[in-house]
């Protein structure tokens, strides 16, 4: 008998103590929206102080960030560039410009050999001519057919993207001149082994 009741106290106990249970997820707070007897003017939902920017989201760079600076596109990048960055913005390049603008560039992706409508060349002389923030800002907010890549290209690699066009466009349009002195020998060097192979 003492077993029996041992075990119905022990059982409503244990009954009662999951019934008390307060989880994290449950906790006292006000909802969005939800009325609050703490403020005079009854929200439980405050304003944020003047000023506050979210985690994550402070644009201090205006350069960096929009690809201008007092409302003017930018020509400088606002970041020393490496070789391996080239590297990143060729393979970024590849995987969110080449279906339209194709490998060089051209405006011949493969959306033009499916019947769409031909992307814009970057050889042409008005994009060669264009600043560097031009090309950010179309990135970032889009131009014409081409959706802005805001969300899925981050900041930097759109930069990065931006000094792989104009390596492209550098390749299509260099001259002998643009090769620096010290390595003009290399070039010429190269084309007599061209020329001797055919």
């Amino acid at each position: 008998m003492t077993n029996k009741f041992t075990f119905a106290i022990l059982a409503t106990a244990t009954l009662l103590v999951a019934g008390c249970r307060q989880d994290m997820h449950d906790a006292p707070r006000y909802e969005a929206y939800e009325a609050s007897a703490s403020f005079p003017d009854g929200r439980a939902s405050r304003t944020a102080p003047t000023g506050t920017v979210a985690r994550g989201w402070l644009r201090d760079d205006e350069a960096l960030y929009t690809g201008k600076v007092a409302g003017q596109l930018v020509d400088q990048f606002p970041f020393a560039i490496a070789h391996a960055d080239l590297q990143r913005g060729q393979e970024r390049f590849n995987i969110y410009c080449t279906p339209c603008h194709g490998k060089l560039g051209d405006g011949q992706g493969m959306v033009v050999q499916r019947g769409l409508r031909q992307a814009a060349s970057y050889h042409q002389d008005r994009l060669r001519e264009e600043k560097a923030g031009y090309f950010y800002d179309v990135i970032t907010n889009g131009f014409g057919a081409m959706q802005g890549y805001a969300e899925q290209i981050p900041v930097r690699d759109r930069w990065l993207i931006v000094a792989y066009v104009r390596t492209l466009q550098l390749s299509q349009h260099a001259s002998v001149n643009d090769v620096p002195a010290d390595r003009r020998a290399d070039l010429d060097a190269a084309a007599a082994a061209s020329t001797e192979k055919h």
